[in-house]
C-alpha cells in the first residue's frame, strides 16, 4: 500500500514540465528538518502530488517515488536527503490553494496549516479527493 505525499516547487526553478521532460529526477534542495523527515519516510511506489508555488499556487502534477531516500550527492552534509521522482502525468485541471483552503476535507492538510513545508504527507481520502477535484482517475 503506497503512502501519499505533496511536494512543493517553484516553477521558475524546477517545474512539473521539467520533471515530465526528464521523466525521472533527483528531488533535492529540501533543508527544513520536518520536510527532511517526511522525505526520509518515502518509499519506492509512494505517490506524490507536485505543487507549484509562486504566482500559480496549485497542485499541477502526479509523480511516483522510484528510489529509497539517499544522501544528497551534491552536498557534503549527511543530513541532507534526496529521492528520485518519476513523472506520472499532469493533472487534467490544476487544484489551487484557494480551492484546497475552501474545502473542509483539507482542514488538516499540512499545506493549509504549515504553508512553507515543502514535503508533506497526504491521507488516502485527501489524495482521492484532490485527484477528483483535478478531474483525474485515482487508479490510473
Amino acid at each position: 500500500m503506497p503512502n501519499y505525499w505533496l511536494v512543493k516547487t517553484e516553477p521558475g526553478t524546477y517545474s512539473f514540465d521539467d520533471l515530465e521532460r526528464e521523466k525521472t529526477a533527483v528531488w533535492d534542495g529540501v533543508q527544513n528538518p520536518v520536510a527532511l523527515r517526511n522525505l526520509r519516510a518515502m518509499h519506492p511506489g509512494d505517490q506524490v502530488l507536485v505543487y507549484h508555488t509562486g504566482d500559480e499556487k496549485a497542485v499541477v502534477g502526479w509523480a511516483t517515488v522510484v528510489s529509497a531516500p539517499y544522501a544528497d550527492p551534491k552536498e557534503h552534509d549527511p543530513n541532507l536527503t534526496v529521492i528520485d521522482l518519476q513523472a506520472h502525468r499532469r493533472l487534467p485541471q490544476s487544484v489551487t490553494l484557494a480551492q484546497i483552503k475552501a474545502d473542509r476535507a483539507f482542514a488538516d492538510l499540512p499545506i493549509v496549516r504549515q504553508g512553507r513545508l515543502s514535503v508533506s504527507p497526504v491521507t488516502a481520502p485527501q489524495w482521492k479527493h484532490l485527484l477528483k477535484l483535478a478531474g483525474a482517475d485515482a487508479s490510473a
